[in-house]
Protein backbone atom coordinates (compact mmCIF):
# COMPACT_ATOMS: atom_id res chain seq x y z
CA UNK A 1 0.00 0.00 0.00
CA UNK A 2 1.45 3.16 -0.93
CA UNK A 3 2.03 6.08 1.35
CA UNK A 4 -0.70 8.20 0.07
CA UNK A 5 -3.32 5.42 0.11
CA UNK A 6 -2.35 4.35 4.13
CA UNK A 7 -3.13 8.51 4.54
CA UNK A 8 -6.46 8.35 2.63
CA UNK A 9 -7.85 5.05 4.17
CA UNK A 10 -6.17 6.37 7.74
CA UNK A 11 -8.19 9.94 7.27
CA UNK A 12 -11.62 7.81 6.81
CA UNK A 13 -11.18 6.36 10.95
CA UNK A 14 -13.66 7.95 13.27
CA UNK A 15 -11.95 10.65 15.60
CA UNK A 16 -8.29 9.66 15.63
CA UNK A 17 -8.19 9.02 12.05
CA UNK A 18 -6.93 12.43 10.71
CA UNK A 19 -4.40 12.30 13.86
CA UNK A 20 -3.13 8.86 12.42
CA UNK A 21 -2.91 10.17 8.68
CA UNK A 22 -0.53 12.87 9.91
CA UNK A 23 2.16 10.77 11.73
CA UNK A 24 2.44 9.60 7.90
CA UNK A 25 3.19 12.89 6.73
CA UNK A 26 6.62 12.70 7.78
CA UNK A 27 6.52 16.95 8.11
CA UNK A 28 10.04 18.10 8.99
CA UNK A 29 10.25 19.38 12.41
CA UNK A 30 12.03 22.57 14.43
CA UNK A 31 12.03 21.84 18.00
CA UNK A 32 11.23 25.19 20.03
CA UNK A 33 13.15 25.45 23.21
CA UNK A 34 11.84 27.82 25.64
CA UNK A 35 14.46 29.62 27.57
CA UNK A 36 12.46 32.09 30.15
CA UNK A 37 13.37 32.99 33.38
CA UNK A 38 16.12 34.84 35.52
CA UNK A 39 19.63 32.39 34.49
CA UNK A 40 21.39 30.32 37.65
CA UNK A 41 20.03 29.77 40.56
CA UNK A 42 17.85 32.23 42.97
CA UNK A 43 17.41 32.98 46.54
CA UNK A 44 20.45 30.31 47.76
CA UNK A 45 17.58 27.57 48.65
CA UNK A 46 15.63 28.33 45.83
CA UNK A 47 15.45 26.43 42.52
CA UNK A 48 13.47 27.26 39.35
CA UNK A 49 16.24 29.43 37.96
CA UNK A 50 17.73 28.77 33.98
CA UNK A 51 20.58 26.00 35.19
CA UNK A 52 22.29 23.73 32.70
CA UNK A 53 21.10 21.26 35.62
CA UNK A 54 17.33 21.93 34.79
CA UNK A 55 17.66 22.26 31.00
CA UNK A 56 20.20 19.24 30.18
CA UNK A 57 17.61 16.54 29.20
CA UNK A 58 15.46 19.37 27.37
CA UNK A 59 17.89 20.16 25.83
CA UNK A 60 19.31 16.77 24.50
CA UNK A 61 15.69 15.90 23.61
CA UNK A 62 15.47 19.06 21.51
CA UNK A 63 18.37 17.93 19.22
CA UNK A 64 17.06 14.59 19.07
CA UNK A 65 14.14 14.80 17.68
CA UNK A 66 13.26 13.10 14.17
CA UNK A 67 13.32 14.78 10.74
CA UNK A 68 14.89 17.87 13.09
CA UNK A 69 15.46 20.54 10.55
CA UNK A 70 16.35 23.22 12.99
CA UNK A 71 16.45 24.07 17.09
CA UNK A 72 14.74 27.47 17.59
CA UNK A 73 15.33 29.35 21.12
CA UNK A 74 12.61 31.15 22.40
CA UNK A 75 14.27 33.59 24.57
CA UNK A 76 12.93 36.10 27.32
CA UNK A 77 15.49 36.59 29.80
CA UNK A 78 17.22 40.17 31.87
CA UNK A 79 20.19 37.35 32.43
CA UNK A 80 21.73 36.84 35.99
CA UNK A 81 24.66 33.87 36.01
CA UNK A 82 27.11 34.26 34.04
CA UNK A 83 28.61 31.02 34.35
CA UNK A 84 25.43 29.42 33.92
CA UNK A 85 24.95 31.65 30.47
CA UNK A 86 27.72 30.03 29.38
CA UNK A 87 27.52 26.26 30.46
CA UNK A 88 23.90 26.66 28.38
CA UNK A 89 25.54 28.35 25.61
CA UNK A 90 28.25 25.64 25.35
CA UNK A 91 26.06 22.53 25.63
CA UNK A 92 23.48 24.00 22.85
CA UNK A 93 26.60 24.55 20.47
CA UNK A 94 28.13 20.93 21.68
CA UNK A 95 25.04 19.56 20.11
CA UNK A 96 24.21 21.65 17.12
CA UNK A 97 27.67 21.23 15.91
CA UNK A 98 27.43 17.54 17.16
CA UNK A 99 24.21 16.83 15.02
CA UNK A 100 25.18 19.39 12.23
CA UNK A 101 21.43 21.37 12.98
CA UNK A 102 21.15 25.27 12.69
CA UNK A 103 19.53 26.97 15.82
CA UNK A 104 17.64 30.16 15.48
CA UNK A 105 17.23 32.54 18.35
CA UNK A 106 14.08 34.83 19.09
CA UNK A 107 14.51 37.39 21.75
CA UNK A 108 10.59 37.95 23.39
CA UNK A 109 10.25 41.32 25.88
CA UNK A 110 13.92 40.98 26.64
CA UNK A 111 17.58 39.22 25.78
CA UNK A 112 19.55 41.23 27.97
CA UNK A 113 23.03 40.58 29.71
CA UNK A 114 22.98 36.63 30.28
CA UNK A 115 19.91 36.32 27.94
CA UNK A 116 21.87 37.96 25.04
CA UNK A 117 24.40 35.40 25.70
CA UNK A 118 22.00 32.67 25.06
CA UNK A 119 20.91 34.47 22.12
CA UNK A 120 24.15 34.53 20.72
CA UNK A 121 24.68 30.41 21.18
CA UNK A 122 22.08 30.09 17.91
CA UNK A 123 23.56 30.69 14.31
CA UNK A 124 21.06 33.67 13.55
CA UNK A 125 19.53 35.85 15.54
CA UNK A 126 16.04 37.98 15.08
CA UNK A 127 13.74 40.18 17.85
CA UNK A 128 10.77 41.77 18.15
CA UNK A 129 10.96 45.27 17.60
CA UNK A 130 9.68 46.42 20.17
CA UNK A 131 12.13 43.82 22.58
CA UNK A 132 14.97 44.59 25.12
CA UNK A 133 18.29 43.32 23.48
CA UNK A 134 21.60 43.95 24.77
CA UNK A 135 23.24 45.06 27.69
CA UNK A 136 26.66 43.28 27.14
CA UNK A 137 28.07 43.79 30.28
CA UNK A 138 28.38 42.88 34.36
CA UNK A 139 27.29 44.51 37.33
CA UNK A 140 27.63 43.57 41.14
CA UNK A 141 24.97 45.83 43.71
CA UNK A 142 24.65 45.92 47.24
CA UNK A 143 24.19 47.99 50.39
CA UNK A 144 26.93 49.41 52.93
CA UNK A 145 25.49 49.75 56.63
CA UNK A 146 28.54 51.52 58.48
CA UNK A 147 27.74 52.68 61.55
CA UNK A 148 24.15 51.41 61.58
CA UNK A 149 25.17 48.83 64.14
CA UNK A 150 26.47 51.32 66.39
CA UNK A 151 23.50 53.36 66.22
CA UNK A 152 21.15 50.52 67.43
CA UNK A 153 23.33 49.09 69.36
CA UNK A 154 24.44 46.02 68.01
CA UNK A 155 28.13 44.53 68.23
CA UNK A 156 29.21 42.60 65.45
CA UNK A 157 31.92 40.23 65.73
CA UNK A 158 33.23 38.39 62.85
CA UNK A 159 36.65 35.76 63.23
CA UNK A 160 38.07 34.20 60.32
CA UNK A 161 41.65 32.66 58.68
CA UNK A 162 43.09 34.83 56.11
CA UNK A 163 43.33 38.28 55.84
CA UNK A 164 41.39 38.96 52.96
CA UNK A 165 38.58 36.59 53.86
CA UNK A 166 35.85 39.44 55.04
CA UNK A 167 36.82 41.67 52.29
CA UNK A 168 33.73 43.71 50.77
CA UNK A 169 31.64 43.21 54.46
CA UNK A 170 29.16 45.53 54.19
CA UNK A 171 28.98 46.90 57.94
CA UNK A 172 32.52 48.06 57.40
CA UNK A 173 33.72 50.85 55.50
CA UNK A 174 34.60 50.54 51.65
CA UNK A 175 37.71 49.83 51.21
CA UNK A 176 39.91 50.29 48.13
CA UNK A 177 41.62 47.37 47.53
CA UNK A 178 38.05 45.62 48.00
CA UNK A 179 37.40 47.44 45.35
CA UNK A 180 40.66 47.32 42.87
CA UNK A 181 39.79 43.66 42.91
CA UNK A 182 36.01 43.15 42.35
CA UNK A 183 36.57 45.23 38.98
CA UNK A 184 39.57 43.46 37.87
CA UNK A 185 36.96 40.30 38.12
CA UNK A 186 34.17 42.12 36.36
CA UNK A 187 36.87 43.01 33.91
CA UNK A 188 37.53 39.10 33.26
CA UNK A 189 34.17 38.31 32.72
CA UNK A 190 33.42 41.20 30.51
CA UNK A 191 35.85 40.36 28.22
CA UNK A 192 34.82 36.49 28.46
CA UNK A 193 31.53 38.11 27.68
CA UNK A 194 32.18 40.18 24.39
CA UNK A 195 34.89 37.46 23.46
CA UNK A 196 31.81 35.07 22.72
CA UNK A 197 29.55 37.70 21.16
CA UNK A 198 32.58 38.52 18.74
CA UNK A 199 33.33 34.65 17.86
CA UNK A 200 29.28 34.47 17.17
CA UNK A 201 28.68 37.59 16.18
CA UNK A 202 31.48 38.32 13.81
CA UNK A 203 31.16 40.70 10.77
CA UNK A 204 27.56 41.07 11.43
CA UNK A 205 28.50 43.52 13.91
CA UNK A 206 28.33 47.53 12.64
CA UNK A 207 28.43 49.18 16.04
CA UNK A 208 31.00 50.61 17.75
CA UNK A 209 32.85 48.57 19.92
CA UNK A 210 32.82 51.27 22.89
CA UNK A 211 28.74 51.76 22.48
CA UNK A 212 28.10 47.87 22.05
CA UNK A 213 30.04 46.53 24.76
CA UNK A 214 29.22 49.16 27.31
CA UNK A 215 26.44 47.17 28.94
CA UNK A 216 23.57 49.43 27.29
CA UNK A 217 20.86 48.19 25.80
CA UNK A 218 18.60 48.86 23.14
CA UNK A 219 14.60 48.30 21.31
CA UNK A 220 15.12 45.27 18.64
CA UNK A 221 15.09 47.49 16.28
CA UNK A 222 18.63 49.38 17.29
CA UNK A 223 19.86 46.38 17.98
CA UNK A 224 19.33 45.22 13.91
CA UNK A 225 21.12 48.57 13.04
CA UNK A 226 24.16 47.33 15.12
CA UNK A 227 23.79 43.41 14.28
CA UNK A 228 23.14 42.45 17.90
CA UNK A 229 20.56 40.54 15.79
CA UNK A 230 20.13 39.57 12.25
CA UNK A 231 16.77 41.11 11.67
CA UNK A 232 13.06 41.67 13.14
CA UNK A 233 11.38 38.51 12.88
CA UNK A 234 9.39 36.13 14.97
CA UNK A 235 9.40 32.37 15.57
CA UNK A 236 6.58 30.97 13.60
CA UNK A 237 6.34 32.73 10.07
CA UNK A 238 10.26 32.75 9.92
CA UNK A 239 10.36 29.12 10.71
CA UNK A 240 7.68 28.44 7.68
CA UNK A 241 9.38 31.30 5.91
CA UNK A 242 12.97 28.95 6.20
CA UNK A 243 11.49 25.10 6.26
CA UNK A 244 7.57 25.56 4.43
CA UNK A 245 4.31 25.91 5.28
CA UNK A 246 4.20 22.46 6.68
CA UNK A 247 6.69 22.93 9.34
CA UNK A 248 6.02 21.47 11.91
CA UNK A 249 6.75 23.25 15.46
CA UNK A 250 7.52 20.94 18.43
CA UNK A 251 7.84 22.88 21.73
CA UNK A 252 10.41 20.79 23.91
CA UNK A 253 9.66 21.67 27.67
CA UNK A 254 11.47 20.96 30.86
CA UNK A 255 10.15 17.25 32.20
CA UNK A 256 7.53 17.59 34.96
CA UNK A 257 7.60 15.90 38.37
CA UNK A 258 4.26 14.28 39.38
CA UNK A 259 2.67 16.80 41.47
CA UNK A 260 3.44 19.38 39.12
CA UNK A 261 1.50 17.09 36.35
CA UNK A 262 -1.27 16.31 38.44
CA UNK A 263 -1.74 19.79 39.78
CA UNK A 264 -1.50 21.18 36.01
CA UNK A 265 1.45 23.15 37.48
CA UNK A 266 4.19 24.15 35.70
CA UNK A 267 8.05 25.19 37.79
CA UNK A 268 7.49 28.55 37.97
CA UNK A 269 4.04 28.29 39.77
CA UNK A 270 5.78 26.08 41.97
CA UNK A 271 8.78 27.80 42.75
CA UNK A 272 7.19 31.36 43.08
CA UNK A 273 5.50 29.43 46.06
CA UNK A 274 8.55 28.09 47.77
CA UNK A 275 10.72 31.20 48.06
CA UNK A 276 9.60 34.54 48.12
CA UNK A 277 12.95 36.18 48.88
CA UNK A 278 13.87 34.60 45.63
CA UNK A 279 11.34 36.43 43.67
CA UNK A 280 11.52 39.38 45.05
CA UNK A 281 15.64 39.12 43.50
CA UNK A 282 13.99 37.90 40.33
CA UNK A 283 11.70 40.88 40.27
CA UNK A 284 14.65 43.14 41.03
CA UNK A 285 16.45 41.65 37.94
CA UNK A 286 13.75 42.02 35.75
CA UNK A 287 12.94 45.78 36.72
CA UNK A 288 15.96 46.69 35.13
CA UNK A 289 14.99 46.94 32.03
CA UNK A 290 11.27 48.56 33.06
CA UNK A 291 9.50 45.19 32.99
Amino acid sequence: MTENKTKSWLRRIPVVGPRLAKCFERAPTVAVLRLSGVIGQLGGIRRGGLTLDELAAPIEKAFELPRLKAVALAINSPGGSPVQSALIAGRIRDLAAEKSVPVYAFCEDVAASGGYWLACAADEVYANGASIVGSIGVISAGFGFTGLLEKIGVERRVYSAGERKAQLDPFQPENAKDVRHLKAIQKDLHEQFTEFVRSRRGEKLTGADKTMFSGEFWSGRQAAEMGLVDGIADLRPKMRELFGEKIRLQRVDQPRSWIQRKLRMDGRQVTWARDMVGAVEERGIWSRYGL
